[in-house]
């Protein structure tokens, strides 16, 4: 790895215009919707400057911070998996034409490779499980690896924890450590408005040195490390991983699957704002003149009653049975599929539970330990 480097706010504003201009999509953080949400940017003026997001269980509110900072959230209800594993994609498309014959035509693969801006460690992790589950299998996805190949990714370190992050815990955060092309410091203060960047890939070493940008002081590279102590210091929650796979796995019929399902609503927002979760449903669509027809994908949910329907019935009908399944997949049987833990902390199933709630919560219950 290279030394570190110090770019200015023009300096990044400049990397976000030299990735467009070598035909990058660029991608970031941008305010849709009183969210801070990723979307397609041109320059620093899209992104968030000044705002911050407090979040809870089933709670979610931006406000303005005291600065300017760029990077200063935790994380929104989007995660990367939007642009690499697509909520709804259409597969293949059929039309008859004039003669009566058929004519296929498959999906179009992305005509730009995707670059992205302010990726956090937690997602960088998600994208490498993601990687696991769709690439690496014995039967690639071809339309997540078209979407994946080529990604250039441009990481901030998190200055700030969300009041459901759990990264520390799970080893995930908030220190980017892998998995990207640039890493990102923001440091903010009286003096100066810089972010120490790192490269972590050849690519990002060789855009690197297309910008104007200097070599970091010691000083500043021990400002840039307070920051990453201080957001792990400042977690709003955790979960004891220990033995958790186990942990799970006993306890199928713990008293706690029957009190978590009094309160869950089995509305899927937490696998739809999970960046781990992978299930999808295919539907075929078709004209009533049997002039074309289309196959489509989109995310699907382990909590929707359908999603286990078998010739008979759905396997698992009650709340109870689906959130245990949810649950103790992400974080038991995960290893067995994948080798790790489906879950990386980010803290979006809590926040975006409409009843609130906490996974970790329910660990921690489930082991019998104390209030939170």
């Amino acid at each position: 790895m290279t030394v570190p480097q110090v770019l200015t706010a023009n300096g990044l504003d400049a990397l976000i215009r030299l990735l467009g201009a070598r035909g990058y999509r660029v991608v970031g953080p941008a305010l849709r919707d009183q969210a801070i949400v990723y979307d397609d940017i041109d320059s620093t003026a899209d992104l968030p400057a000044g705002w911050t997001d407090a979040q809870d269980g089933g709670s979610y509110r931006l406000s303005r911070r005291e600065d300017g900072a760029l990077f200063g959230y935790a994380v929104g209800p989007h995660s990367w998996k939007k642009f690499l594993h697509e909520p709804s994609l259409t597969l293949w498309r059929v039309e008859r034409d004039g003669d009566g014959d058929l004519r296929f035509a498959a999906d179009s693969p992305p005509d730009r490779p995707l670059a992205l801006i302010g990726a956090r460690s937690c997602e960088l992790h998600a994208i490498a499980i993601q990687d696991r589950v769709l690439l690496e299998g014995d039967v690639p996805d071809p339309h997540y690896a078209a979407r994946r190949e080529g990604l250039f990714v441009v990481a901030v370190d998190c200055g700030e924890a969300g009041g459901t992050c759990f990264c520390a815990s799970m080893g995930t955060g908030p220190k980017a450590t892998k998995g990207f092309d640039l890493a990102l410091t923001e440091l903010l203060d009286d003096r100066r408005h810089v972010f120490l960047m790192e490269a972590g890939s050849e690519a990002g070493e060789e855009v690197m040195a297309a910008l104007d940008c200097r070599a970091a002081t010691a000083e500043e590279i021990d400002a840039a490390a307070a920051v990453v102590r201080r957001t792990e210091g400042s977690m709003g929650r955790a979960i004891d991983e220990t033995g958790v796979r186990d942990l799970l796995l006993d306890n199928l019929e713990h008293p706690r699957w029957d009190d978590v399902a009094a309160r869950c609503l089995t509305c899927g927002n937490c696998t739809m704002v999970c960046p781990t979760c992978f299930c999808t449903s295919v539907e075929d669509q078709s004209d009533l003149d049997g002039s074309q027809a289309s196959r489509s994908r989109r995310w699907d949910s382990c909590f929707t009653l359908n999603y286990s329907y078998i010739h008979g019935g759905s396997v698992r009908t009650t709340t109870r049975s689906r959130y245990r399944q949810w649950m103790t997949h992400k974080l038991a049987t995960w290893y067995d599929q994948f080798g790790s833990s489906g879950c990386v902390g980010c803290g979006r199933c809590i926040t975006w539970c409409p009843v609130g709630i906490d996974i970790t919560e329910e660990v921690r219950a489930i082991r019998g330990g104390g209030q939170r």
